[in-house]
């Protein structure tokens, strides 16, 4: 069983949600949410998804980015993208502090606005404070791609979307995406469409 994944336009998606209880955790009901969260984010597929995406606007994130996503995709490209598999987790209340703020700029997507993609600037390592599906206190530190995901996720429990931090001139439908500037670096994209370069 997978839930359905709300898009943008739903309030939820503009909410903050809130922390979850120390019983709430424990409870079969989260354990169940987590579990659905799950098999929708693989279902999707995605890297991520937060429980706002499916209704809940609780601080609930799960996370997972598969060696078989990254099947096809250039050796260039995933070093140029720091992107390495993640294994499945789970991120309950979780508390993001950026480490290192260098500006790393490229298309995202989102579960909850589907079909399109845009240039997205990231910073390029953080660390994560929260806790485990079990109540435990876990801290993380990510840079490229994986931490980029840990950002859009955490977006989404502040009630923000790729769309507000986007590059607005990028926008672009995924077909559009694949037949013009996927497997091209990011400093071609800015060029083709008449965009300065960032400045470090």
């Amino acid at each position: 069983m997978v839930l359905k994944i709300v898009q943008a336009g739903e309030p939820v998606l503009r909410q903050r949600a809130r922390e979850l209880t120390p019983e709430e955790i424990a409870s079969p009901q989260v354990k169940q949410l987590i579990q659905l969260m799950r098999d929708t984010m693989r279902d999707a597929p995605g890297v991520g998804l937060a429980a706002p995406q499916v209704g809940v606007g609780l601080r609930l994130v799960v996370v997972e980015d598969r060696a078989e996503y990254q099947v096809g995709v250039k050796p260039e490209e995933l070093a140029a993208r720091e992107r390495q598999p993640v294994n499945f987790h789970v991120l309950i209340n979780p508390r993001l502090v950026v480490e290192d703020p260098e500006p790393v700029e490229f298309h995202e997507g989102c579960l909850s606005v589907s079909g399109f993609s845009a240039l997205v600037p990231r910073a390029r390592g953080v660390r994560v404070e929260a806790l485990d599906e079990h109540g435990a206190p876990v801290t993380l530190v990510a840079r490229g791609w994986y931490a980029r995901i840990l950002q859009h996720e955490f977006d989404h429990l502040e009630g923000t979307l790729y769309l507000d931090r986007m590059e607005p001139r990028s926008f672009t439908t995924a077909e559009n995406h694949r037949r013009h500037w996927a497997g091209r670096s990011t400093s071609e994209v800015r060029t083709a469409l008449g965009l300065p370069e960032r400045s470090p």
